[in-house]
């Protein structure tokens, strides 16, 4: 027992097998009964359908969507609404790109959009994702699926929640927008930020506007990630931050910032080409360099190029290169190597140094000249500029 609700040019045509509630078998377009069940028309009176279908085609005539519905109330303004347990089918080239379904609905439709408003739910049959919402919005000629107000989003791989999801069924591109949080399982990440863009079939997450990400270790922060943009990949564990990049690592407390930074979550490594800061913030020593890597696991930092590292009481150490062993807080240091203390004044000149530089026991060795580190003591006038 089915009745069959087709907009075609902004027409409604019912036809009835049964049970038309106080109506005998009546068009829409006829005299409504009203509250009372008397002929006269009622602005607010509603007729009741069982067995109710909504189906839409296009110019060649492939559906773009059919919605069954156990029940629906017609009224004059909203044409249709209040379908109970609505479920069908979105269309994209004749073929079904979403499965929708909910408890109770309104379901607008008028030619060009189907608009249902309720506790929505949507699922992907060729990937699994699922979207959950208080509205959908389906416009097949823009292909383009909309879910909003307390979106959430499922799938193996993601789990969100934000304000609303756009989706290119063709492009298989979903946007996330409105107080975004994204969970990835693997990596274990956290994404926050206003504006996300997850590429489905590239497995790749890009956020283009300030953005956080938090990794974790046996459900902790481990690790945090910040910057102005940022894009993860979901199958190499990637995560690219660009523009004002930060990484934070929580043990050995050490902050990272540089304008681009690759961020191997899984390897646990962090590297930059770019020039870099890198800070021991409980030592208080910072050391720049044209570009530097981290192995968190290891807790060894690696500087290249015009390195300059220096401590609390602005001693510094510049060379070509430097590993930074942070356990036991000893630098070696390679390539034009210039220490250089304040209290005692000193500075020496060599080829490589090693030591520690909070205690400033640095060991030169291997000066320009054959072989012999060169050695300068500044009077204390001269550094006071006496």
């Amino acid at each position: 027992m089915q009745l069959k609700c087709r907009l075609a040019y902004l027409a409604l045509t019912f036809f009835l097998l049964i049970g038309l509630v106080a109506c005998g078998g009546r068009s829409p377009k006829a005299s409504k009964p009203n509250a009372s069940g008397s002929p006269e028309q009622d602005e607010n009176s509603k007729l009741t359908f069982f067995g109710v279908a909504f189906e839409q085609f296009d110019e060649v005539g492939r559906p773009v969507w059919k919605v069954n519905a156990k029940e629906a109330k017609y009224t004059k303004e909203k044409q249709i609404g209040q379908a109970e347990s609505p479920s069908g089918e979105l269309y994209q080239d004749g073929k079904v790109v979403y499965q929708i379904k909910a408890e109770k609905a309104d379901v607008e439709q008028d030619g060009k959009r189907l608009f249902l408003k309720g506790k929505i739910e949507a699922t992907d049959p060729r990937n699994g994702i699922v979207l959950r919402g208080n509205e959908l919005e389906w416009r097949p000629k823009e292909d383009l699926l909309i879910v909003r107000n307390q979106l959430q989003g499922t799938h193996k791989q993601l789990q969100a929640v934000a304000q609303e999801a756009r989706v290119k069924t063709r492009e298989q591109r979903m946007e996330f927008s409105g107080g975004v949080v994204a969970n990835s399982a693997d990596p274990q990440v956290q994404m926050r930020t206003e504006h996300l863009l997850w590429q489905i079939k590239e497995e790749k997450l890009i956020g283009d506007r300030p953005v956080q990400i938090d990794h974790y270790k046996n459900n902790q922060i481990s690790d945090r990630g910040r910057g102005n943009a940022a894009e993860v990949d979901l199958k190499t564990k990637i995560a690219t931050i660009k523009q004002n990049a930060q990484i934070e690592v929580l043990n050995p407390p050490i902050q990272i910032a540089s304008n681009s930074i690759a961020w191997n979550i899984s390897a646990e490594t962090v590297s930059t080409n770019s020039p870099v800061r890198v800070v021991h913030k409980t030592e208080n020593v910072t050391v720049t360099a044209n570009q530097g890597e981290m192995k968190i696991p290891q807790k060894t930092v690696y500087l290249k190029g015009n390195v300059n590292a220096i401590g609390h009481r602005r001693q510094s150490l510049q060379s070509q290169t430097l590993t930074w062993f942070l356990d036991n807080k000893l630098v070696e240091a390679q390539g034009d190597v210039v220490y250089k203390q304040a209290d005692p004044p000193l500075n020496f000149t060599g080829e490589t140094a090693v030591g520690n530089l909070q205690t400033e026991n640095i060991v030169v060795r291997g000066g320009s000249n054959k072989g012999r580190v060169i050695t300068e003591i500044i009077p204390r006038g001269k550094v006071q500029g006496q």
